[in-house]
């Protein structure tokens, strides 16, 4: 009984990464398209991307402890539900300046999902078992980022970017459905706390500060690149169309599975050397893509992906393992809130540094980033603060019932 109550868990948050995810960032492989649409350079065109990631960060606290009063399931279908009904409304906005609000407002209503998630699945689930459906759950994220981008990007070039927006809200209309028939009531008792003490407790951990880290510096390496690879090559030497250019998301596939395959691993192995090989992964696949040689680029980008996106998932099983039960659902806050102020960033850089200097600078700067990532668990792990804290784990389905 328990294990299926774990497995429906496991799905239905899954849908909830696929639903969130696909809408987050579809615009992503139509950049080019808007720009030329709305006479734009890449730089000034990213804030597609980064208001809505950069609105979601600043929203992870404020929903976190939103969360606490409502309900964790309740606050997860409404944000669910908010940002599939904006990105139906994404493909009418009639100029450039009602797409950027909307995308703001949109980053707002994802917010309730991610940290909030993090703190259900270690609740209901216990520090058993946790990092495999952690990996699960970023799976779901993998997924929906990629198959969100890959819709967009096909039916931008076949009929418009208004056309491919509107499939990807769909496609997370069908999983939100999905999610709420799967998702059951909380049954773990949350420890619930203030804002600011939980706040504390989350920022006064060190042992905290590597998972903040890998948030923070891996996502903005990875959204640099794949926010201006569209521009990289639909230009000279590649020369190839929209429609080719958004199978380079495919490269998620390879995130979604090495980020199971590694909550499993530091299940078994520990979360540091699971962590910087992880890291260390996605910097050869960084390097990878330096030549202007597309056997190279793509195998690079997919390396490169399941590199980042596994040690995102080990940092949150690391965030949901160590935090102190009444300070877990801001300790989810402060990491995500991390998590997507490093996307704001790297979106942001990426643009500006691609225009003015081409690809070589964007993918030194996001090794530089990825190698003091790495730093900083090392530093974690020396000072022996990796390790779960010995406060009592969170009732499980198991023991609350």
């Amino acid at each position: 009984m328990v294990q299926q109550r774990n497995r429906r868990i496991g799905l239905a948050v899954l849908a909830a990464g696929l639903a969130t995810f696909a809408v987050l960032y579809a615009p992503q492989p139509v950049l080019p398209l808007l720009a030329a649409e709305f006479r734009l350079g890449p730089g000034e065109v990213s804030a597609v991307l980064s208001v809505a990631t950069l609105s979601l960060a600043l929203a992870v606290l404020p929903m976190a402890a939103l969360s606490e009063l409502l309900g964790r399931r309740p606050m997860m279908l409404a944000s669910v539900a908010a940002a599939v009904l904006i990105g139906l409304a994404l493909p009418l906005a009639p100029d450039f300046g009602t797409l950027i609000a909307l995308r703001a407002v949109q980053g707002v209503a994802i917010a309730g999902l991610p940290g909030v998630a993090m703190a259900y699945m270690a609740e209901e689930i216990g520090l058993a078992g946790l990092g495999a459906v952690m990996g699960l759950y970023v799976a779901g994220n993998t997924t929906g980022g990629m198959s969100g981008r890959l819709l967009a990007g096909v039916l931008g070039d076949v009929v418009d970017w208004r056309a491919g927006l509107f499939a990807v809200a769909v496609l997370a209309a069908l999983c939100a459905v999905a999610m709420a028939l799967l998702m059951p009531a909380s049954r773990a008792q949350a420890q619930r706390s203030s804002l600011l003490t939980g706040l504390r407790g989350a920022t006064r951990d060190s042992g905290l500060y590597g998972p903040y880290a890998v948030a923070f510096l891996g996502m903005a390496a990875t959204v640099a690149v794949y926010n201006v690879i569209a521009f990289r090559l639909i230009a000279d030497p590649f020369r190839l169309t929209p429609g080719l250019v958004a199978m380079v998301f495919l490269g998620y596939l390879f995130g979604g599975v090495a980020s199971a395959i590694a909550g499993r691993m530091a299940d078994r192995l520990g979360k540091p050397p699971v962590l910087l090989a992880a890291l260390g992964t996605a910097v050869v696949g960084m390097l990878m893509t330096l030549p202007d040689n597309l056997f190279l680029v793509l195998p690079g980008i997919a390396l490169l992906s399941a590199g980042f996106f596994a040690a995102h998932a080990v940092a949150s099983s690391w965030i949901g393992a160590r935090a102190a039960p009444g300070a877990r659902a801001q300790a989810s806050g402060v990491y995500l809130l991390a998590y997507y102020l490093g996307s704001s960033m790297g979106a942001s850089v990426a643009g500006w540094v691609y225009g003015a200097g081409g690809w070589t600078p964007v993918a030194v700067v996001g090794c530089g980033w990825l190698v003091l990532a790495g730093l900083a668990v090392l530093t974690v792990r020396a000072a022996g603060r990796s390790a779960p804290r010995s406060a009592p784990a969170p009732a499980s389905p198991a023991r609350a019932g």
